[in-house]
């Protein structure tokens, strides 16, 4: 045989709980709240983006001239590494410098929103 339920339902008793009906109709809603404020514009990581564009274009540079041999060097396991790191530095500083030019161009698909901020 079952206990009978009590009207009792996690500590609470049922006269406590106060529920409210939900509006039939969509009125609530005003056209304002699903208005999307401009994005703000992230100005710290577009210069930490042109920074690391600019140092990794110089490095790739350096590291091109050290490879032709237009710069003489002594030791010649060196090259690869400056252009590799000028690589991996160039890449994301060109990749957010891109979002940010096309974004502030008003390109479709592009917002100031897939940058990621220091805020």
């Amino acid at each position: 045989m079952m206990p009978a339920r009590s009207s009792v339902s996690a500590g609470i008793p049922s006269s406590k709980v106060k529920y409210s009906k939900l509006a039939d109709s969509d009125e609530s809603y005003i056209d304002l709240q699903f208005k999307k404020s401009p994005p703000r514009v992230p100005y710290k990581a577009i210069a930490l983006a042109t920074i690391l564009f600019l140092i990794g274009s110089l490095l790739i540079i350096i590291g091109a001239l050290l490879l032709s041999g237009y710069i003489d060097v002594t030791n010649h396991d060196r090259t690869w590494p400056v252009l590799i790191i000028g690589i991996l530095v160039f890449l994301p500083g060109f990749y957010h410098l891109r979002i940010a030019y096309y974004a502030s161009k008003g390109y479709r698909g592009y917002s100031y929103e897939d940058i990621p901020d220091f805020d």
